[in-house]
């Protein structure tokens, strides 16, 4: 229930501040950020479910590099963006308007998990993930699997928000969306009626 509501709130937020944002990262992209190279759409399909093995073997990396730690970084602020990957299609369906977001942050898991088999600490476990990752690619035939974001490199500079304005094309996000806010103004209501019970006993 917290994660949902935490959820909403942030894609409300989001929402309301939605006409400032870019939709995407810059053309040209920020001098100061660090790349993230692409990942294809069956890469991010079998990605997503070793994510929290990824980082939490991260987490725990001791001797790392700055650009490790702020791709690690841009891996975690990504997934905060994208709503912790909690709404439905995000990294499988490409008119997903949270699609392009969680390839930036799967690109950028990738990255991590990459950079830490050059690691002495961390080189068996993430050789053991990775080659996990290799395997299901294979037995579920997903390593050709493309879509219109797949060729998109990232940058840590630039952060890729969802794209608000499609949310009501979408059925699967609207009704998500749609679910939050119910749920989170019968709990005001809940809330509500508790507070007037207490104040007259």
């Amino acid at each position: 229930m917290k994660n949902v509501l935490r959820a909403f709130c942030f894609g409300l937020a989001m929402l309301t501040a939605g006409g400032a944002f870019a939709h995407g990262p810059s053309a040209e992209g920020s001098p100061s950020g660090l790349p993230v190279p692409e990942i294809s759409h069956g890469e991010m399909a079998v990605i997503s479910g070793y994510r929290s093995r990824i980082m939490d073997l991260a987490s725990r990396a001791v001797d790392t590099s700055e650009p490790f730690r702020r791709v690690l970084n841009y891996a975690e602020i990504q997934y905060s963006y994208c709503l912790w990957g909690r709404m439905p299609g995000s990294v499988t369906d490409e008119e997903s308007p949270f699609n392009e977001c969680a390839h930036a942050y799967l690109a950028a898991t990738k990255a991590v998990l990459l950079a830490m088999r050059g690691m002495p600490q961390q080189a068996m476990a993430a050789g053991e993930i990775a080659s996990a990752v290799d395997v299901d690619m294979v037995q579920r035939g997903l390593s050709l699997v493309t879509c219109r974001f797949s060729g998109e490199g990232f940058n840590t500079a630039d952060v890729v928000r969802p794209r608000w304005s499609e949310i009501p094309l979408h059925p699967a996000s609207m009704a998500s969306l749609t679910g939050f806010a119910m749920i989170l103004v019968a709990g005001f209501f809940v809330l509500r009626r508790l507070l007037r019970v207490q104040s007259s006993e």
